[in-house]
């Protein structure tokens, strides 16, 4: 799939006039619209999606990524045991599984051998682009992104990006380029993507850390409006193009070049209570019109109590596309202490997990403040007032989990918590449509 960050397919869209001027042929996969939901999708789980399992290789497996073609849904993440929904039978996959997406039935001709964790997934007609922290697939030397047959799970050995070193977070195919973050040198560049060289589309210095314990200078997640005109990215660095922008940066996406936006949230330069997580935000999710967008923190709670309201800390925050200079986020819905790993915006909700406790918690300090709302593992805030939406179907905390996807049936929830609504459902639920 090919929409913002957190994933929504849409219906194909080819930019002829872009893929010219950037000299490749465009995918069949780009930013065009986006899918807006109804209503809240149902708390009650299909039956029918295949387990990860832990086992003697991998102790605790995970879903990271997923991404639809088709009737065909592809999960990556780190596992090498999956089992049906029943979990009668056993399948040996690599850190990365097809199946059907309204059968669950497993692809047998899908099975090729990424050897370490996979983060990203970006469908394009038959081709699937893999992101990740591995350094080779079916044995073919490629370090971070990759670009695979949807069908056979071939490395196309055309694409290579040559990353000299670091790994690969988030890949999304936006008007023509296939657009990485993570940790190798650029932190986030435009691809070709058929051959994989770098476009030059965006030149911009990355650079700085947020604190000595953040570890490696990286934009983590990022999200891209439905209209492919902005990006919105997270993650460990200071300066963007030479310009102060602690923790989140905003691009504008020209015709020939990407450039830094004026957005700035200067609060974010704070640390949170838990100063061993200085590298707190991590993940962001643009609305389906590209009016506002959501981050997701941890962090713990924010270091001073007059900080809650502007600090992010173990917290969802919404801030409005055209403000380039908020003072505050409009609003902020904190957990009380729990960490926040992923989101994703439907339109009439704004979905969230993690292993948190609870929602509408400002004042819990690992407790249930006044007016918190239990939530376990998932929730779903009102995107308007900011307020938990009584949508509760209680997840696994686990560490938590770190991926939706939501498509024109429901919502996709890949995690590394073992049950969902009560019901067993590792790594992997679907929550569809009512």
């Amino acid at each position: 799939m090919a929409i913002s960050r957190f994933r929504r397919i849409a219906p194909t869209t080819v930019v002829i006039l872009v893929a010219v001027l950037v000299g490749v042929v465009a995918p069949q996969a780009a930013t065009a619209t986006s899918i807006t939901h109804p209503t809240v999708v149902s708390a009650n789980p299909a039956n029918f999606t295949p387990n990860v399992q832990d086992d003697a290789v991998v102790a605790n497996a995970a879903v990271y990524a997923l991404s639809q073609s088709g009737s065909t849904m592809y999960a990556g993440g780190t596992f090498r045991t999956v089992r049906n929904a029943a979990r009668t039978i056993t399948y040996t996959r690599y850190n990365l599984m097809a199946f059907s997406a309204t059968t669950g039935a497993m692809s047998t001709t899908f099975v090729p051998n990424v050897n370490a964790p996979v983060w990203g997934l970006a469908s394009a007609g038959s081709a699937l682009y893999v992101a990740g922290e591995f350094t080779s697939i079916n044995g073919v030397a490629r370090r971070g992104i990759a670009k695979i047959d949807g069908v056979t799970g071939r490395v196309d050995t055309a694409f290579n990006a040559a990353l000299p070193y670091g790994k690969v977070r988030e890949v999304r195919l936006v008007r023509g380029r296939l657009i990485i973050s993570g940790t190798f040198p650029k932190r986030i560049a435009a691809l070709n993507p058929v051959n994989g060289a770098d476009t030059g589309y965006i030149n911009i210095a990355i650079t700085g850390s947020v604190a000595s314990n953040a570890g490696p200078t990286e934009v983590y997640r990022f999200s891209v409006t439905p209209a492919g005109d902005k990006l919105v990215g997270i993650g460990n660095f200071t300066s963007v193009g030479g310009r102060t922008r602690w923790r989140a940066l905003m691009l504008d996406l020209g015709l020939t070049s990407a450039t830094v936006n004026a957005w700035n949230y200067v609060p974010l330069q704070r640390l949170c209570a838990a100063t061993t997580l200085p590298d707190y935000v991590k993940d962001v999710d643009f609305s389906p019109d590209g009016s506002y967008f959501v981050m997701v923190s941890t962090g713990y709670v924010p270091a001073l109590t007059s900080q809650i309201g502007t600090s992010i800390c173990d917290a969802a925050a919404r801030f409005n596309t055209n403000v380039p200079s908020p003072s505050a986020p409009v609003w902020i819905n904190y957990t009380g202490g729990d960490t926040l790993h992923s989101v994703a915006v439907s339109g009439p909700a704004v979905y969230v997990q993690g292993h948190q406790r609870w929602l509408d918690n400002p004042y819990g300090r690992n407790t249930a403040g006044p007016g918190a709302v239990s939530r376990p593992g998932i929730g779903a805030i009102n995107p308007i007032t900011g307020k938990a939406l009584s949508w509760n179907p209680t997840k696994s905390l686990d560490v938590g989990g770190k991926d939706f996807l939501v498509t024109a049936t429901g919502l996709w929830v890949a995690s590394d918590g073992r049950y969902f609504a009560g019901e067993y459902r590792q790594g992997i639920a679907f929550c569809p449509l009512p």
